[in-house]
């Protein structure tokens, strides 16, 4: 077999659910698609434009956060011993550090759930019954005796899902969730102590101690299961008796559901405790899962799973370059910018939105790639690099992809879908906020990306390109939009993940307080206009090649 480094790049490995099920889509995509202008002399432009504007970018946020920096000594207590030529490295990310210093652990557990898989499946003991068993020890050593508090909550919703009927059931399902979520934040997990004569099972909390934080994710599977089971009593077929065309395609997996007898209890436990996905998902759907157990996906190859491990190996050590080079997480945070150039505050602030792309990406990547190790096919969540986002309502579908896949069947179709779009997204984003963490930056984060979202659609229902798309400067009309969008997403997801409203409110100030601010404005939204053509160009190339993304 001869290696091909390109397919380290290609859109197949991250997923396969991205490339079209059928001829005719493809045929219909290459048809629709633009000619190519890679080589034209226009786009030679834009190359000389991204070979003289990546290094300054590069080099201002450096200079702007590294220790030669003229704020250094107002977060340098924040950075710590690096193992990247001498360097500290900043590792004052909360959330990054303890998926980055618990990585060696986690990779240890990769490997012992692989072997006793093996070793399980030699002595014919059922997939399920493995996963469950695996999962209480994973769980007794990451949360403790905290362990009791999670199968209580699972054992009520499922209850609820064997009392009630479908309407007044899934209400009380939401309900529930989300009064789970408050009070996980408020008592913070909650301690035996409450109880009397409980108080010392509080001596052991495990390594993880905050199992209230990772549950975010078990409420989406108990939402999924519970809404997965009340659609299959209402259906008069399963998957197994349909007698789909192969391989069967993933709307059919999610949305044609197994037999009635596999929505018992050890396959809903099975679903919510499946280790390699319960601390951060991606998230699968409950249908999904159990088709995946019965039935592994021909898209699970050995090739795949290790060209998949070796990107997610390229990204973490981006990530160290940027921890250890960049240190713009412990300066954003102190807010140490005072006397910073435009160019450099600006930077900080862009190559911060970088660290938390990737403080996402690596652990989804490794928790999913945990699960193909295992069989277990899961979504991609982030299916483009940051920098390769122009739309606001794409960006959010590629962002977290799995989630946006499980908001959309679980909550924006059953409000009415696109009969009442602006108040079913205001309603979506309050609580994809709220579902994070309850704080009002991520509620300001939600219905920033509500407005920032408006003059998209508005302005695709004025210029829809099937009328506009023929003249030769919609291409660039449509750039200056992209141009807008993108500034937006920024203000908002540095608002939502990273300063806050008061913080971006300072940065913009601080950035246009000087008189290099205006003209620095003008000049940055010059390189970004030529870096939106390119993603155009991207988008038509896939195309060409009879994909369609839609993001």
């Amino acid at each position: 077999m001869v290696f091909n480094p390109l397919a380290l790049f290609s859109l197949e490995v991250l997923d396969t659910r991205l490339t079209p099920e059928n001829p005719d889509r493809i045929a219909q995509n290459k048809t629709n698609a633009s000619p190519s202008r890679w080589f034209t002399k226009e786009f030679f432009i834009y190359y000389l434009v991204h070979i003289i504007a990546v290094p300054i970018m590069l080099n201002a946020a450096m200079s702007g956060s590294d220790e030669h920096s003229r704020n250094y000594s107002q977060y340098e207590s924040k950075l710590s011993p690096g193992w990247i030529m001498g360097r500290k490295v900043d590792n004052s990310d909360a959330q990054y550090a303890g998926f980055r210093d618990k990585m060696p652990i986690l990779a240890g557990a990769v490997v012992g759930h692989f072997v006793l898989r093996r070793i399980a499946n030699l002595a014919r003991i059922p997939r399920v019954y493995f996963d469950i068993a695996f999962a209480v020890i994973f769980l007794g050593v990451l949360h403790g005796t905290s362990i009791i508090k999670i199968f209580i909550i699972f054992g009520t919703n499922y209850m609820i899902s064997r009392k009630f009927s479908k309407t007044t059931g899934m209400r009380i399902t939401w309900f529930m969730c989300i009064s789970i979520l408050l009070l996980n934040e408020w008592f913070e997990g909650y301690k035996f102590e409450y109880i009397p004569g409980l108080g010392v099972l509080d001596n052991y909390r495990g390594l993880l101690p905050r199992w209230d934080v990772s549950f975010n994710f078990s409420v989406l599977r108990m939402i999924s299961y519970n809404y997965d089971y009340y659609e299959n009593l209402e259906s008069m077929t399963d998957i197994e008796k349909k007698r789909l065309d192969d391989p069967v395609t993933e709307r059919d997996r999610i949305e044609i559901g197994p037999p009635a007898a596999d929505y018992n209890f050890v396959n809903y436990i099975g679903y919510l405790v499946y280790t390699p996905l319960y601390i951060a998902g991606p998230i699968l759907t409950y249908n999904d899962f159990i088709y995946q157990s019965k039935h592994p996906l021909a898209s699970v190859k050995v090739k795949r799973t290790v060209l998949y491990a070796l990107r997610l190996a390229i990204c973490i050590l981006v990530m160290e370059f940027l921890l250890h080079y960049m240190y713009v997480i412990a300066l954003t945070n102190a807010r140490a910018w005072e006397g910073l150039s435009p160019m450099q505050i600006s930077m900080v602030g862009y190559f911060n939105l970088k660290t938390i792309w990737l403080k996402l990406l690596i652990p989804w990547r490794f928790f999913r790639l945990w699960a193909m190790t295992d069989k277990i096919d899961a979504p991609e969540n982030m299916l483009r690099c940051m920098s390769d986002n122009y739309s606001a309502s794409a960006f959010w579908r590629a962002w977290h992809r799995s989630f946006n896949r499980w908001i959309v069947r679980y909550l924006y179709v059953p409000l009415g879908g696109d009969k009442h779009p602006v108040r079913n997204m205001l309603l979506v984003f309050t609580f994809v906020a709220f579902w994070h963490d309850i704080q009002l930056r991520l509620l300001a984060w939600g219905w920033l990306i509500t407005l920032f979202v408006v003059p998209e659609v508005v302005a695709k229902l004025i210029f829809p390109a099937r009328k506009w798309g023929a003249i030769p400067i919609y291409r660039h009309m449509c750039a200056l939009g992209a141009v807008a969008n993108v500034y937006m997403m920024m203000l908002a997801n540095l608002v939502g993940f990273a300063i806050g409203l008061d913080g971006v409110r300072d940065m913009i100030r601080d950035i246009f307080k000087s008189r290099m601010g205006i003209p620095y404005f003008l000049v940055s939204c010059s390189v970004l206009f030529v870096g939106v053509q390119v993603m155009f160009e991207i988008r038509a190339n896939e195309a060409r090649h009879g994909i369609n993304l839609r993001c």
